[in-house]
């Protein structure tokens, strides 16, 4: 079966105290989002990474607060996130190339990747079957996530130590919702055979 992994908004606004809009307790599933995306690579499994890359007056600051705005440091992702052959999709629809990618990176500007012009393409072109998600966070841009991939058929597993929630309440919602729609769970030592380190 063609393995997707979906790393959802790790960036460094989101998942370190200094960021803009810090999620607490984030920086804890660091080491699990890194785990995955390299047994991913190590793999032969394509890593699809969405990241937030804001305008500097994104109409989203009306709902949140400003972060992720493009080029700035925490819309970056933390390095150990990063694997070595990557490709950015920008936000707008575009020629793109995907052979030899281990990474793909699709920018969005709101919390539905799906919204992005070239999520949908991506995943088309990856002929994924089955998609491996985390990130962040889970009740609004992973749900989201997961929701868009479900819509379109695929079987999805969420990787439940390597998502955070914004509230516990908000998180086992979002879960709920995922597991009635199909969602299968499993833990990163389950998906890899490795074990980590949650901070």
């Amino acid at each position: 079966m063609n393995t997707v992994f979906v790393d959802v908004d790790s960036q460094l606004d989101f998942m370190y105290p200094a960021g803009a809009l810090y999620v607490p307790r984030a920086e804890r599933i660091v080491p699990a989002i890194a785990v995955l995306n390299r047994f991913a690579a190590a793999h032969g499994h394509t890593v699809i990474s969405t990241t937030d890359a804001h305008a500097e007056n994104d109409p989203e600051f009306t709902q949140w607060p400003p972060h992720c705005v493009a080029g700035t440091w925490g819309q970056h992702k933390p390095e150990a996130t990063l694997l070595e052959r990557r490709v950015v999709m920008p936000n707008r629809e575009c020629p793109f190339e995907l052979a030899g990618a281990q990474q793909i990176m699709v920018e969005k500007q709101t919390v539905d990747a799906f919204l992005a012009p070239n999520m949908a393409r991506a995943i088309a072109a990856l002929r994924g079957e089955r998609f491996v998600v985390y990130g962040v966070v889970t009740e609004v841009c992973v749900r989201h996530a997961v929701r868009g991939l479900r819509k379109l058929g695929h079987a999805v597993a969420i990787v439940t130590d390597a998502i955070e929630a914004l509230s516990d309440a908000g998180g086992r919602q979002a879960l709920d919702e995922m597991w009635a729609s199909g969602v299968t769970t499993a833990t990163v030592s389950e998906i890899t055979g490795l074990s980590h380190t949650r901070g």
